[in-house]
């Protein structure tokens, strides 16, 4: 893995892993606030160059709390320092919703979204009930975070699923998505589904067998899914 510093346009250094060679993928791990879990090597997916930017505030990126326009502006930054043209989007969890974020405020930037055990755009009790019954049958996977980024990150993101104009942008976005389940995620996927019969060009897909952090737990089947996911795209 190699490791660069990039710096924001506000000056805050932010840290980035790279790892592999051809098309260009950027990759975000979930959270939000947490250290980038996904950055190595050996989960990678196949065939193209990963790049991994820690979020600012977090890890060995400077700054603090922010919100989703300045953490949509850091990636920007980060794709125009590294000279990145435009780039699949690769989101986890959290990931998968910031991957969203990026295509309706950069569409020019985002050749594509693959969105794993995404959370979805949305602010509910049952789906919130069902998570919190589940999450003691979770296995706990100890990952570092900033729980001050966590909160204005939690903040922003309710902000921007309360805007009116939210589904408009996705029925109007001309990125192609896919989204991609956990079939053994205690976290409900009827968001995920929501957002494939919503955006244009998506589809939605399950993994069967796997926990949310099938990355961690089924190593060879988190590298599977997102190389096939990631060559997929590419051809289209």
């Amino acid at each position: 893995m190699e490791h660069r510093l990039v710096d924001a346009s506000d000056g805050v250094s932010l840290h980035v892993g790279v790892h592999g060679s051809g098309p260009d993928v950027l990759v975000l791990s979930g959270g939000p606030g947490c250290v980038h879990y996904l950055a190595d090597g050996a989960i990678a997916p196949r065939g193209v160059r990963s790049w991994y930017p820690e979020p600012r505030g977090v890890g060995r990126s400077g700054g603090g709390p922010h919100d989703l326009a300045r953490a949509v502006a850091d990636l920007e930054d980060v794709r125009r320092t590294v000279g990145v043209e435009r780039w699949l989007v690769l989101g986890h969890s959290w990931g998968s919703d910031l991957a969203v974020r990026y295509a309706l405020d950069a569409p020019s930037s985002v050749a594509g979204v693959i969105g794993v055990a995404g959370h979805g755009l949305h602010k509910d009790r049952t789906w919130s009930a069902v998570y919190e019954h589940g999450k003691a049958t979770e296995t706990p996977i100890d990952i570092p975070w900033n729980e001050d980024v966590w909160r204005a990150l939690q903040a922003s993101f309710l902000d921007w699923i309360h805007e009116s104009g939210l589904l408009r942008a996705l029925a109007d976005s001309t990125v192609p998505m896919t989204f991609i389940a956990a079939g053994n995620d205690i976290r409900p996927s009827w968001p995920l589904q929501q957002l494939a019969a919503l955006v244009p060009d998506a589809t939605f897909a399950v993994v069967e067998g796997v926990p949310h952090d099938f990355w961690s737990t089924h190593p060879d089947v988190w590298r599977a899914t997102v190389s096939e996911s990631c060559a997929a795209m590419l051809s289209a």
